[in-house]
């Protein structure tokens, strides 16, 4: 059965694996996946492919899997009335002349009694095969139509006159579309404010922008402004140490929230607490805090250490106040010990699964007087289920716990705010950004281990840009362990962040279908695509998107074919639109008319220079000077081809009579981006039919550096620097009330 050469079986197994054979670039060429490459990824999958014959047994072992397994670990059901039953097949074990019968159990996820039922003898048999010399067939199944949205376990038991079979697997109905708010069908287009929160300066903060300067923008933009929506950066939990840990889309826990984000001075604990009255009072300290709140940039090791002080001050309060007993019987005796235990449970395994990574990584640290990852760890607990870890947490619980506390203030504080934009009128509120992947050594990578692909990292693929390709630097997801495990990481990961506001954005959501993966210690341009199921992996998403009442949209930027984006469309996933790369064919800009409705349109994104920056080539010099550029004759080309793309804007702005008076449509004649041309370019999006039109604080404002400049880490000063003015005079700038107007008559509230 398995004749082939080597070569021919070490693809076979790739291509049944996800692993694609080839793949054409942004620029058309041709990229042919490599054997080396192949092993490589098949070993990152835990799967054998050193030689002939682990080959032969990785595919043999693939094609008798179902069959010994019993079933499929997922079935998918989209939903629809109109349906009379639901069917699967079921593989069973059947000797000759043997009398099948079938039992099955279906838990629905919100039903407390199971349905069952039993089918044959009489079954018809669909296909058979032959596995060492044991004879199995696959039977059909009719499960009942009415069942409702939501992941249901069905149990089946297969039972001959001398063999019997057992097999689980996890039904998932789920809508065929994304939430899409009522609204937008009706001719609703909404317009909003974005942010990098970390960035907000104030006369409050300690340091770094927070859940309480969050408040006041919200209070601004949705009441004052009439603003619909507030995108926000990802609030990811983060190690906070500069420079490798601050980057939002590399956090150490997606599942979390970064707790330098806790308004302190919202904190209960922190006006009962004499010693934090001390510490307050300690001039040394406010120093601290003055000096963090004055800086021009997060400084992200000084803010985590003072706000840390005095959360563990209040922790300790907190425990005293709010509980009674000692470890392990402590228990809650006031309502607020009691709120705070509930959220503990409700958020289970994976709450405490990060708090203890945070208590143990904290451990070792101070062992070792130095930062090591978990993967230098001793072996026991490398492992999370793990007696040693099990020890750890029972002899430091009370630890782990003060992690949980400060989860549970971060998201009570974000749960609030939330609730406030719903009460200041914002139909969608805050929406948010959920990162690709998290850093392989964080709480993540830990606990995670069983569906994470630790030896290969993902990126993408060469182009103008990259030419050798980008390297992401954290781990994918195995898709054949992740479905095996029946999606569970997925589920849990989308839960967790769509419950904070209206809408999400999901970073690279070409993901959902193939992500390029790079074998740990190739370079980039020897990666390949693997393939994802993205008929489940959509299915899961319109479910947890209808449940949470939240749009989602798709960063769908780069290497994305026709047939994804026809995908996400019809399952109702927003295409992310920026201005900067709607061209037509011949490079001019796409008029307002042609940009799709289901869509969020932007000017610009955090990896790309603000408009100003654009307008002055602020980015262009800024690579040149850090040698990202190859030579100065590149660097003259970019800002010649810069003027023509400035050109371009100005033409189409003129064609669409947005031109402001005075300004002239030859760029040489318009050398700074201007208030009034920073309106009319968002004026032009805005007369777009795309559903929700986004504006960046920073080009409001007229900053000129970028958030982020990719392919830098300590060069240049990512996700750290701070706006200017502060959010007091953020809200009083006239700039903001004329731009929200002017919005206002074209996106007018409905």
């Amino acid at each position: 059965m398995y004749d082939q050469s080597e070569s021919e079986l070490l693809r076979l197994l790739a291509d049944r694996a996800g692993i694609v054979a080839d793949y054409h670039d942004i620029a058309g060429t041709q990229h042919v996946t490599t054997d080396e490459t192949r092993r490589a990824i098949l070993s990152a999958m835990e799967l054998r492919a050193g030689n002939r014959e682990e080959l032969i047994e990785e595919l043999m072992a693939w094609d008798n899997r179902p069959w010994l397994r019993g079933c499929e670990p997922v079935h998918v059901i989209r939903f629809r009335r109109e349906a009379e039953t639901w069917s699967f097949h079921v593989p069973c074990e059947v000797p000759d002349d043997a009398v099948l019968q079938v039992r099955w159990s279906l838990q629905p996820e919100s039903e407390a009694q199971p349905r069952e039922g039993t089918e044959g003898p009489g079954l018809c048999i669909q296909e058979t095969r032959t596995i060492h010399g044991r004879r199995f067939v696959r039977v059909a199944l009719s499960i009942p139509p009415d069942l409702p949205l939501g992941y249901h376990t069905v149990k089946v038991w297969a039972k001959t006159n001398s063999a019997k079979v057992d097999t689980t697997c996890r039904f998932i109905v789920a809508p065929e579309r994304c939430y899409i708010p009522d609204q937008l069908h009706h001719g609703a287009r909404w317009w909003g404010i974005a942010l990098q929160l970390y960035s907000l300066r104030s006369d409050r903060n300690w340091g770094i922008g927070d859940f309480g300067d969050l408040a006041s923008v919200v209070e601004w933009t949705g009441r004052r402004l009439g603003a619909a929506v507030i995108g926000l950066n990802p609030l990811h939990a983060l190690k906070n140490t500069k420079p490798y840990h601050i980057s939002p889309y590399s956090p150490s826990s997606r599942l979390f929230l970064n707790d330098l984000y806790i308004d302190v001075e919202r904190v209960a604990e922190y006006h009962t607490t004499a010693e934090v009255k001390a510490r307050l009072a300690d001039p040394s300290f406010r120093a601290r805090i003055e000096a963090a709140r004055r800086g021009a940039f997060v400084e992200y090791d000084a803010v985590r250490s003072i706000k840390r002080e005095v959360l563990e001050l209040c922790y300790r309060a907190f425990l005293q106040e709010h509980f009674e007993g000692e470890e392990p019987d402590v228990r809650p005796r006031t309502e607020r010990g009691w709120t705070f235990h509930r959220f503990a449970e409700d958020e289970g395994e994976s709450l405490t699964s990060y708090a203890l990574f945070q208590a143990l990584e904290e451990s070792r640290q101070a062992e070792q007087g130095v930062s090591t990852t978990w993967a230098d760890w001793p072996e026991p607990y490398r492992i999370p289920s793990s007696e040693a870890v099990a020890e750890f947490r029972r002899r430091h619980m009370q630890r782990v716990r003060f992690f949980q506390y400060l989860q549970w203030l971060a998201a009570d504080q974000l749960l609030g705010l939330a609730k406030k934009t719903h009460e200041a009128g914002m139909p969608i509120g805050f929406y948010h950004d959920l990162a690709l992947g998290s850093d392989r050594y964080g709480a993540d990578g830990w606990r995670s281990q069983d569906v994470l692909a630790l030896d290969a990292d993902c990126g993408a693929p060469p182009d103008a840009f990259a030419p050798e390709g980008q390297n992401w630097g954290f781990s994918p997801l195995d898709p054949l362990r992740l479905r095996a495990s029946g999606y569970q990481h997925a589920i849990e990961l989308l839960r967790k962040n769509l419950r904070y506001g209206g809408a999400i954005r999901l970073d690279h959501v070409m993901a959902l279908f193939r992500l390029f993966w790079i074998p740990r210690g190739l370079p980039a341009s020897m990666g390949t695509y693997v393939h994802y199921r993205d008929e489940e992996l959509l299915a899961i998403l319109a479910l947890e998107s209808v449940r949470a009442n939240a749009l989602v949209i798709g960063e769908d930027l780069g290497t994305v074919p026709d047939w994804v984006r026809e995908r996400l469309e019809a399952t109702g996933v927003l295409s992310y639109r920026v201005l900067y790369f709607e061209r037509t064919h011949s490079g001019a800009w796409k008029s307002p008319a042609h940009y799709p409705a289901q869509a969020l349109a932007v000017v610009t994104t955090h990896d790309l220079a603000t408009l100003s920056g654009y307008w002055e080539g602020i980015d262009i010099e800024t690579r040149s000077g850090l040698g990202l550029v190859a030579s100065e004759q590149a660097r003259s080309a970019m800002l010649s081809g810069r003027q023509g793309e400035k050109a371009g804007i100005l033409a189409a702005l003129k064609v669409e009579g947005l031109l402001p008076p005075g300004v002239s449509d030859d760029p040489a004649q318009v050398p700074a981006m201007t208030a009034e041309l920073t309106e009319a370019v968002h004026q032009y999006l805005a007369r777009s039919p795309a559903w929700i039109v986004l504006a960046n604080i920073e080009d409001i404002i007229g900053a000129r550096a970028q958030a982020n400049l990719p392919g830098t880490l300590d060069q240049h000063p990512n996700w750290c620097r701070k706006l200017d003015p502060a959010v007091e005079g953020l809200t009083q700038d006239s700039r903001f009330e004329r731009f929200a107007a002017q919005l206002r008559v074209i996106r007018p509230p409905v």
